[in-house]
């Protein structure tokens, strides 16, 4: 577990920062921009929560937050040469299965969409789409990540069906759909 007493360490102002398997990277690594993206993801949906109010979706959210901070420690635990750690915090399929499985319980009381819909409606469903847009960037920069060290598949499959599902949500915040905003393209020519 986790045991804090100081915050700053100032073992990060020469830029760089440590991992879980104690080396360092600079701060602006590919894997640091998605750790971080992650934590502005976790960040939003936090927001998200709060303009939610007592709702049955936060408590889905807030074990997403949860799940959130396991990416991030999965994205900052290198992956050796060969077979992985047996400590080492990793997503696993099980917990993407559980979000494509509240995406189609959600997904079953909404209309098909008949148009791309505008990021709004209602204050809720605007923060879930905010914290969707977040979730797909930290998905760009793991996968940009991906490219240069090794990182969970799970990981990033996690971040596309989160986001997935946080598009379903706010159209469920949307009264099911029908307070979307839908795009009307060329509206304003």
């Amino acid at each position: 577990m986790v045991k804090l007493n100081k915050i700053y360490t100032r073992t990060g102002d020469a830029g760089t920062t440590g991992l879980v398997d104690g080396s360092r990277l600079p701060k602006h690594a590919p894997r640091m921009q998605a750790v971080g993206d992650v934590d502005e993801a976790n960040s939003a949906i936090g927001l998200a929560i709060i303009a939610m109010g007592a709702r049955p979706e936060t408590r889905w959210l807030t074990t997403i937050q949860n799940d959130l901070f396991d990416l991030g420690a999965d994205l900052a635990t290198p992956i050796p040469d060969g077979a992985d750690e047996p400590w080492a915090l990793r997503i696993i399929a099980t917990q993407v299965t559980r979000l494509e499985e509240e995406i189609d319980g959600m997904n079953a009381d909404l209309a098909p969409l008949d148009s791309f819909i505008l990021p709004g409606g209602s204050q809720a469903a605007a923060a879930v789409h905010l914290a969707r847009a977040i979730t797909r960037r930290a998905e760009r920069s793991a996968t940009a990540a991906a490219d240069e060290v090794a990182i969970n598949p799970q990981a990033i499959a996690y971040l596309n069906r989160l986001s997935d599902l946080l598009f379903v949500m706010a159209r469920r915040l949307n009264d099911n759909g029908a307070a979307d905003v839908k795009w009307v393209p060329g509206a304003s020519r």
